[in-house]
């Protein structure tokens, strides 16, 4: 579980000062790749931790490498738990072990600890491939506040074609897809979605906000995603793969590709979906024979001419 391990990352660092992603990895029993990702993750969410390139490298905690946990300020404390994810994904050893965290925090603090381990939903993968890792956004912090606080904001804000914007939203969470952050919020025109790094000015108003009735956030994030997944890829198909292409389709279709069970013959169903008949053929066409694309019939025709394009440009 993704808690376990940055809580126990945070405390390696505290203990060793500085440590390598594949000392964490050794540790943890882990990729050092995941390892990579979950440093990246704290650092991003806004606790001290910073890497250092060259032979000698490694990532350290601010301040000389030691940090007493119940040192840690308000910004950082949010920031823990909202990194640990919310408290009903955790398992029973975490959950105990940020309650311990909570009781060693300084009573201001305690609170919004508390409320931060329900604000957040960590949604690793990407929308489509993996992406390099972004610096936090200029806003996230007062993003955070907002949401753990429950206070309403006005949000400047330019969105993806460019129209700039200032309204008065309600956050209501924050969710980490891949290594980009967004603001799940409600507004005079319903629930929208937000970047944080495309806010430009964040001013909380003093007033509190008023949250939908049975407003889930996990769940509000799994429609939102699911809406998205679909415009972006709204064509869909069934195939069949071969055991051994199953990880190359997953490298190369991402969270586009959804894996079923596995035949008697061996064979793994899956669902696919591509951005178009032709894009989703040009996706899986150089896999060759490994799969076998069963419906609809404008992606195998789209296959079909793939195939005669490069017999007709190769068979001599």
């Amino acid at each position: 579980m993704r808690a376990d391990r940055l809580v126990a990352i945070l405390l390696l660092l505290q203990t060793k000062g500085q440590v390598t992603a594949a000392e964490v990895a050794a540790e943890l029993e882990v990729s050092e790749r995941t390892a990579r990702r979950d440093l990246e993750a704290l650092g991003m969410a806004g606790l001290p931790v910073y890497s250092l390139q060259g032979r000698n490298g490694g990532w350290k905690l601010a301040g000389g490498g030691r940090t007493d946990l119940t040192g840690l300020t308000a910004a950082e404390a949010r920031a823990l738990f909202l990194v640990a994810g919310p408290s009903s994904s955790a398992t029973p050893q975490v959950k105990a072990a940020l309650r311990k965290l909570v009781r060693a925090l300084p009573e201001p603090l305690r609170s919004s600890a508390e409320a931060a381990t329900t604000a957040v939903v960590v949604d690793p993968g990407g929308w489509d491939q993996p992406t390099a890792t972004r610096p936090p956004p200029p806003h996230l912090e007062a993003v955070q506040r907002a949401v753990v606080e429950g206070e309403q904001i006005m949000l400047g804000y330019v969105a993806r074609t460019r129209e700039a914007t200032t309204r008065v939203v309600h956050p209501l969470g924050l969710a980490a897809k891949g290594d980009v952050w967004y603001l799940v919020a409600d507004t005079d025109a319903g629930l929208r979605t937000f970047r944080v790094d495309r806010m430009t000015a964040v001013e909380a108003n003093g007033k509190k906000v008023v949250r939908p009735e049975g407003f889930d956030l996990t769940e509000a994030w799994r429609l939102i995603t699911d809406e998205v997944e679909q415009r972006r890829a709204p064509v869909q198909a069934r195939a069949r793969v071969e055991p051994y292409a199953v990880p190359w389709c997953r490298a190369r279709l991402g969270t586009r590709l959804r894996i079923g069970p596995q035949g008697k013959d061996g064979w793994v169903d899956v669902e696919l979906r591509g951005h178009s008949a032709g894009s989703l053929a040009a996706d899986i066409a150089g896999f060759g024979s490994a799969i076998e694309l069963l419906d609809p019939p404008e992606v195998r025709a789209e296959l079909a001419k793939i195939g005669a394009q490069l017999t007709d440009a190769y068979a001599r």
